[in-house]
């Protein structure tokens, strides 16, 4: 009895927790620059400095010859931890550059980057490159299964403006 116990508790905490919503509101600023390209962003999930889910990259989707895909390395961070192993397009998580504003991303707890989300600490990471312009990170940490609402805030100083991350159980 004692033996089943203990395999039932190990087995609970090994296994991924994907009961809750994960909410990204993200602003691109306006730039007052001579030239204004669109910037490539990706958006991750790390655990100790480690990849452990991508949740969105946006880039340039419509060049000739995939050459869009060769621009992703300006995103250095994220390319280094998983870009450069990833055969791109990647359903449900590439999509084409967006305008200046603020974007909504809603993961419900049934989607594919969640259920990798054991219980625990991590940190939502969003880096942003521009043609003709610079490279931004922030991160967000937060624990996984939220038991209440939660709220967390980056504020952007160049290519990003603020990021609000809500977890909802």
């Amino acid at each position: 009895m004692l033996r089943k116990a203990l395999a039932a508790c190990a087995l609970a905490t090994c296994l991924p927790v994907s009961a809750a919503d994960l909410k990204i509101e993200l602003d691109i600023p306006r730039l007052e620059v001579a030239e204004y390209h669109r910037p490539y962003v990706a958006l991750w999930i790390e655990q100790d400095n480690q990849h452990i889910a991508n949740l969105n990259v946006w880039y340039d989707l419509k060049m000739k010859d995939n050459e869009g895909e060769k621009w992703l390395k300006d995103m250095r961070q994220w390319w280094r931890r998983s870009g450069r192993s990833l055969e791109l397009p990647v359903d449900g998580v590439s999509g084409a550059t967006r305008a200046v504003g603020t974007h909504s991303l809603n993961f419900n707890g049934g989607s594919a980057a969640l259920q990798q989300l054991k219980a625990g600490d991590y940190e939502l990471l969003v880096e942003a490159a521009r043609e003709v312009g610079g490279r931004e990170i922030l991160r967000i940490p937060f624990s996984w299964p939220p038991s209440q609402k939660v709220s967390a805030k980056a504020q952007g100083s160049s290519e990003l403006g603020a990021i609000n991350l809500t977890l909802i159980p």
